[in-house]
């Protein structure tokens, strides 16, 4: 029996942002993943109690400026500070990527959850909150990214890296039949190269 895999996706509904692990250890929040979309609602995220973004798509830019910088005289592109930390990986939903850059969104996430911010006036935004992941639809590159961080942070629970993807497709309500790029396979691939540089590293650290 011949098997074809769909050349182009139905694109199913899927909510703007889903709940995909609560009060991970160490840390007691909970992890999000959603689109550009849910992403991009402030309301939303403060419904959520997200105060952390992290982006993983190289073509998307969201503007989250909500207080102007001193130093802005209206002359350029608003910048300034806005509601939530956020975080900026570059992924393409496709083949270009490296492992290493795979790795760093896996240390990226991790930093940002451990990162102390000082108690000066330019930091708006200190608390420790729930974290989001994101990518155009939150449904390949953020979920490469959260399902990396599931296995190397709770190996108890997610053994293998293709058991933290299977909890993101149901959580994430990904349809069965976007299963076969949802994640797209060479993030996997990539994915599976990062845990293993991730484990020579720590061994090297430990020697």
């Amino acid at each position: 029996m011949t098997v074809t895999t769909p050349s182009k996706t139905k694109h199913y509904p899927r909510p703007p942002i889903s709940l995909i692990e609560s009060n991970i250890p160490h840390w007691g929040v909970n992890i999000y993943i959603g689109g550009s979309v849910g992403t991009a609602n402030p309301d939303l995220l403060k419904e959520l109690d997200i105060k952390i973004v992290l982006n993983c798509a190289v073509n998307l830019d969201i503007d989250w400026v909500d207080q102007l910088d001193p130093n802005y005289t209206g002359d350029t592109k608003a910048f300034g500070a806005g509601p939530v930390r956020y975080y900026k990986l570059g992924l393409i939903d496709g083949p270009g990527n490296t492992a290493e850059m795979i790795l760093a969104g896996y240390y990226l996430m991790r930093s940002a959850l451990n990162q102390t911010i000082p108690d000066k006036p330019s930091y708006k935004n200190r608390e420790l909150g729930n974290i989001l992941v994101n990518c155009r639809g939150g449904r390949s590159r953020s979920v490469t990214i959260v399902a990396l961080f599931l296995h190397l942070e709770m190996p108890e629970k997610y053994p293998t890296l293709e058991a933290a993807i299977a909890h993101i497709r149901h959580t994430r309500e990904l349809h069965p039949d976007e299963w076969f790029e949802t994640p797209k396979p060479m993030l996997v691939d990539l994915a599976k190269q990062a845990v293993a540089m991730h484990r020579a590293i720590r061994q090297v650290i430990a020697e």
